[in-house]
């Protein structure tokens, strides 16, 4: 790198791609610039260094998805033997295809941004990059994570500035705009579960093959009780699923949002390593349970989904991984301690609203979070200014 640096300087023969050298240059050795002025300390811990360890987080429920999209391929099609490593290799080559290709469209279009505004590569899509993929069904066409990608990489996010400066969260705003632009290929029943072999492996499930997720089983499932509910819970071999089965994440549901079990231990990693605040993720949970259990003390055979039990509401959709992954987004989220409660808070208590009393959308996670990233900058600027008089009360006292 060193030796090719020359020619990506301002005089060589490639000045004209630097920002490309930068990028592979900081992310493959930690940067030896310092300071122009001022005071400043500096360690190896950089932004890059940040959204990787993000990554490293989320490989459990990488690999978690790509098992369970075998299996659930495996139970579609029929079979009574679920051989680990083929429905392993089955789920890699299901996802791969939408990992490059968000890839690929996201970081092309920020190293096209970086060249005209001669800046360095943002880093911020190497977490996003693999969000996107996680969080959509594994049904999801091509072409339309290409279109949703783009969207939210350019309006999202590089209109503002880049990476830092995004009033939303990026990925969840993918997932926004496919849920509404293509509602068929976000929340039909199939699309939760890979239909066709690969490279040989698998087969072909059946014409007609239906595989909703629970919540989706849920909002059609007419229930009158919580006893009516509980038999409503099935798997695609008509199985019945209890919630030891949804904290595993053996069901249907976006790639990677339906292990909590993979999902903790992702968290784990996250405030282990100080990157992601407990303080939020904490009021998420609590502000979900608090919520979930509100709405099953008053439950009523109109939403079904209020005869869910605390840990099914926790366990079920996109919550937990909303909770540890989205919400944290230090970016899109309260900087302020207090805030960060308030915020987590209200972030487990509108998800868990919407979900019950929104039979026609059977999840809320993703719409409570992009709604409280709207609010962060308002409750951050409450909490500072309540500071503020408190401390000017104290001064005239």
């Amino acid at each position: 790198m060193d030796k090719a640096r020359p020619a990506f300087e301002p005089d060589g023969k490639l000045h004209a791609f630097r920002s490309v050298y930068d990028g592979m240059d900081t992310f493959l050795f930690t940067p030896r610039e310092t300071s122009k002025s001022g005071v400043h300390i500096h360690d190896s811990m950089d932004s890059k260094r940040t959204m990787i360890i993000v990554v490293l987080s989320l490989i459990p429920c990488l690999l978690f998805g790509m098992y369970n999209c075998g299996y659930q391929h495996w139970l579609a099609c029929g079979a009574t033997e679920f051989p680990f490593w083929d429905l392993l290799l089955y789920g890699f080559l299901a996802i791969l295809p939408s990992i490059v290709v968000t890839y690929v469209v996201g970081l092309g279009i920020e190293f096209a941004v970086a060249q005209m505004r001669g800046e360095e590569i943002q880093e911020g899509f190497l977490v996003t990059g693999i969000l996107i993929p996680m969080i959509c069904p594994i049904e999801t066409p091509l072409w339309m994570i290409a279109v949703a990608t783009a969207f939210s990489v350019i309006f999202v996010k590089e209109v503002f500035g880049g990476t830092g400066y995004n009033i939303f969260n990026v990925a969840l705003v993918t997932r926004a705009f496919l849920f509404f632009a293509y509602p068929s290929k976000m929340s039909g029943d199939g699309v939760f579960v890979s239909l066709g072999s690969m490279l040989g492996l698998g087969g072909q499930a059946p014409d007609g093959f239906t595989g909703a997720t629970p919540l989706g089983q849920i909002a059609v499932s007419g229930a009158q009780s919580a006893a009516d509910l509980s038999g409503a819970f099935r798997d695609i071999a008509g199985n019945p699923v209890d919630l030891w089965h949804m904290f595993l994440g053996l069901i249907p549901g976006s790639f990677g949002e339906t292990s909590t079990l993979c999902i903790l231990i992702g968290g784990l990693i996250l405030l282990l390593t100080g990157i992601a605040s407990w303080r939020i993720i904490l009021s998420v949970f609590a502000g979900g349970a608090v919520m979930a259990l509100v709405a099953n003390l008053f439950a009523t055979p109109t939403y079904p989904a209020s005869f869910l039990s605390v840990g099914e509401q926790l366990c079920l959709g996109g919550f937990a991984f909303a909770a540890v992954f989205m919400a944290p987004d230090p970016v899109t989220s309260c900087r302020t301690n207090v805030g960060k409660y308030i915020y987590g808070f209200l972030v487990g208590v509108v998800a868990i609203l919407i979900r019950t009393y929104n039979n026609g959308y059977p999840e809320g996670a993703m719409l409570a979070v992009l709604l409280m990233n709207a609010l962060a900058p308002l409750i951050d600027y409450c909490v500072v200014e309540a500071n503020v008089r408190r401390r000017l009360a104290r001064a005239k006292s």
